[in-house]
């Protein structure tokens, strides 16, 4: 996981932690409505947890299949990553001529 990825990790378990802890210093606050939305936050929770889960496993199966492809075919992706570079060095080279101008 890169560092961007780890952070919203991160963020994602603080919140939920918050959550929790909110949920447990409301508990023994009664009201209808209090605990509708403590079981809302509850539902949320779970679905985020789902969600996040499927996610981490769609980053882990597409980080494996480019593991592959790399390894099956070292040199297209050489030149897959300079072709990507160079057309990415032209286009900011271009974009600070322009901005001289």
């Amino acid at each position: 996981m890169n560092e961007q990825t780890q952070a919203i990790s991160h963020d994602m378990g603080k919140l939920a932690d918050d959550a929790r802890d909110l949920m447990a210093a409301t508990a023994d606050v009664g009201g209808e409505k209090v605990s509708e939305a403590r079981h809302r936050l509850a539902a949320a929770l779970e679905r985020a947890k789902e969600i996040c889960g499927r996610v981490r496993e769609k980053a882990v199966a597409g980080a494996k299949a480019t593991d592959e492809a790399v390894h099956e075919h070292p040199y297209q992706a050489i030149a897959i990553g300079v072709g990507v570079g160079a057309l990415i060095g032209y286009l900011l080279g271009r974009r600070g001529s322009r901005n001289r101008d």
